[in-house]
């Protein structure tokens, strides 16, 4: 599996901007596909972004397309999540995830590899 830690996390008034930070590391980390997932209270885990192995393949949920970003340093096995134009329904703790037998997926059941989350608060 992959180990990730991520940062970034924060308050931030609606309209503006956070960008995550996800280090993954670990045997697979560079070959595996990345992503985002966001959990709101009382709502279900839900997918945001991924990115596969090598950073050129993006995907995001109908929710955040054209808002958020996600970018990937393949130097530092390092995943991005740039958040701009936030809403208040953007609040939610975020979890980088990776698929650790998969350089790229659409199938969210594998990403099998999950960091500690980091809470995100957008105010009205």
């Amino acid at each position: 599996q992959v180990q990730l830690v991520e940062s970034g996390g924060g308050l931030v008034q609606a309209g503006g901007s956070l960008r995550l930070s996800c280090v993954a590391s670990g045997r697979t980390a560079s070959s595996a596909a990345m992503g985002w997932f966001r959990q709101a209270p009382g709502k279900e885990r839900e997918f945001v972004a991924g990115i596969n192995y090598n950073g050129i393949r993006t995907y995001y949920s109908d929710s955040v397309k054209g808002r958020f970003t996600i970018s990937r340093d393949t130097a530092k096995n390092t995943a991005y999540l740039q958040m701009n134009s936030l809403k208040p329904e953007d609040t939610a703790v975020y979890y980088c995830v990776a698929a650790s037998g998969y350089s790229t997926t659409y199938n969210w059941n594998n990403y099998d590899s999950w960091g500690q989350g980091t809470q995100v608060t957008v105010s009205s």
